[in-house]
């Protein structure tokens, strides 16, 4: 899809009515929400710097989630100029939906050089292979050249675990990532490295279930915060015999939710690190 016919097509998709999980969302043409990360995901008070103080190059940060499309732009030192943009997902979510509603939320964010976008699924070569909780539309979707050509600067795609992973990993040993969102999100590093497309939602976990299945946000929905709980610490557990990571970070829109006591080595991070990590997938 060009950027032509992208800028110029009908915006009906972005105007229906999501409803996910049963909860009906907003309509994804409304305007975009620019929200302080701080005040939503951060306890401490981070304040914007002004582009004058930036230090290039500005990075526009994407995170593409199911239930909602985020991004703010962030200077090469990883401090933010904006405050976090959001905007419900549309749906349908096919790759045209989401390429306008992507255009809308960033028009008012201001000049940026470079972009990164975390997505909820498979990426090879800025190619996204698999979209589970978004649209089949997205199998085979070059997903980075459409959005150079919308955009016009350079861009990187990662999944969107992998993302978050870049913006809290320590660098040392075995850390893993797991994200609590609409599905489950999961990335691997090893000494800081990133071990990409790791898809261990979707890997059978009991009972015919999948790990997506068990703590995924229609399962939360199902049975409940105090369920849902003991799910993920069932999960926690049975992952750390298998791949023995120095730390797990728990991240997600959905990790907020957590009220259980979590084994030592396992940490709940900012939501915002999906966006924070983008920085770093330039280094």
């Amino acid at each position: 899809m060009s950027a032509r016919s992208t800028r110029s097509k009908d915006s009906s998709d972005t105007n229906q009515s999501a409803v996910d999980q049963g909860e009906t969302t907003a309509q994804a043409n409304e305007s975009p929400s620019t929200e302080s990360a701080t005040a939503h995901d951060d306890p401490k008070e981070i304040a914007n710097i002004s582009l004058a103080d930036a230090e290039r190059p500005l990075t526009l940060c994407i995170d593409i989630g199911g239930t909602g499309l985020k991004a703010m732009v962030l200077d090469a030192q990883g401090r933010q100029l904006t405050d976090r943009a959001r905007i419900e997902t549309p749906r349908p979510a096919t790759t045209d939906a989401i390429l306008r509603t992507l255009v809308h939320l960033v028009e008012p964010l201001g000049e940026f050089d470079r972009v990164s976008t975390g997505f909820p699924g498979v990426v090879q070569a800025g190619v996204t292979k698999t979209a589970p909780n978004l649209d089949p539309s997205w199998t085979g979707f070059a997903l980075g050249a459409e959005l150079t050509e919308l955009l016009g600067k350079p861009v990187k795609v990662l999944n969107d675990a992998g993302v978050q992973g870049h913006g809290v990993v320590e660098g040392s040993g075995v850390e893993m990532v797991l994200t609590l969102g609409t599905g489950m999100g999961c990335a691997l590093f090893v000494d800081g490295k990133y071990v990409p497309n790791l898809e261990l939602a979707h890997h059978p976990f009991a009972k015919g279930k999948t790990y997506e299945q068990y703590v995924g946000a229609k399962a939360l929905v199902k049975v409940g915060k105090k369920r849902w709980n003991k799910r993920v610490l069932k999960i926690l557990a049975q992952i750390e015999p298998i791949w023995n990571p120095r730390v797990i970070y728990l991240g997600g829109g959905n990790a907020k939710k957590l009220s259980v006591i979590l084994p030592d080595n396992v940490k709940v991070t900012d939501n915002v690190a999906g966006l924070l990590g983008g920085v770093k997938l330039w280094a």
